[in-house]
């Protein structure tokens, strides 16, 4: 008797686990996914300031490309550790690091940034400045900077933003900025006013990096850049005429 009720169980083992592993499927191919969230170092690194005159809080990174994030990235250049080269057609500003590498920056460029080239040295640093639309942003859009004509405060919807770097060649303002923006959501883009623009938490880290009389290079030509992978190929850039 106990010899047939062991055969019993043995026989119906096989069939034991073929119902196991089923169940298992079944649960493998119900079950959803797990949505991965932001990356925690790109949270902290736009998180929120509140040491600032103006608190700054922390910047919605949820529909960021990561391309724009700040990284350090291979760059091979021409141009010594220290410069800032603006790459304007693929929306790129670099602090090069020598040794081949480079800190990259996601930009924005406005009207302003499209009509500078060449290069020029940061005659001016300002924290929460004012800001003053030029004659051209004031017919280009009346309806919007036309209030502004005498100055706008600074503060957290100064289009200047946190931060600002003013462009002087030939001891001349060029009226080119790179500065940050009270509109996220322009960064990787061609918009309508400004020069150079970089998320708030950016040209903070940018300003502390850079002293006045820092050596900038505006180039807008480059070969587009299409890599998602933080690797910028430089090879063969020529460096504009020493100013």
């Amino acid at each position: 008797m106990c010899v047939s009720r062991a055969r019993a169980f043995a026989a119906l083992r096989p069939l034991a686990l073929l119902a196991l592993a089923a169940t298992l499927a079944s649960c493998a191919t119900t079950a959803k996914p797990v949505k991965k969230g932001p990356d925690p170092i790109h949270i902290a690194m736009y998180g929120p300031h509140p040491e600032e005159r103006f608190p700054l809080p922390a910047m919605d990174i949820s529909k960021v490309n990561p391309k724009y994030f700040r990284q350090l990235v291979a760059y091979q250049t021409a141009e010594p550790a220290g410069t800032i080269v603006i790459d304007t057609q693929n929306r790129f500003l670099y602090l090069v690091q020598g040794e081949g590498m480079a800190m990259r920056y996601g930009i924005g460029v406005g009207k302003a940034g499209l009509e500078f080239e060449g290069g020029a040295r940061i005659g001016r640093k300002a924290e929460w400045p004012r800001w003053t639309p030029t004659q051209n942003m004031i017919e280009r859009e009346p309806e919007r900077n036309l209030k502004w004509a005498g100055g706008m405060e600074p503060g957290l919807t100064n289009p200047l933003g946190p931060r600002a770097l003013y462009l002087h060649k030939d001891g001349k303002d060029t009226l080119f900025r790179i500065h940050g923006t009270s509109e996220p959501w322009s960064i990787g883009k061609a918009v309508s006013s400004g020069c150079i623009r970089l998320f708030n938490q950016d040209i903070i880290d940018l300003y502390g990096r850079v002293p006045t009389g820092s050596r900038v290079v505006v180039l807008q030509h480059q070969a587009p850049v299409d890599q998602p992978v933080p690797m910028a190929a430089a090879d063969g850039l020529t460096p504009p005429a020493a100013i």
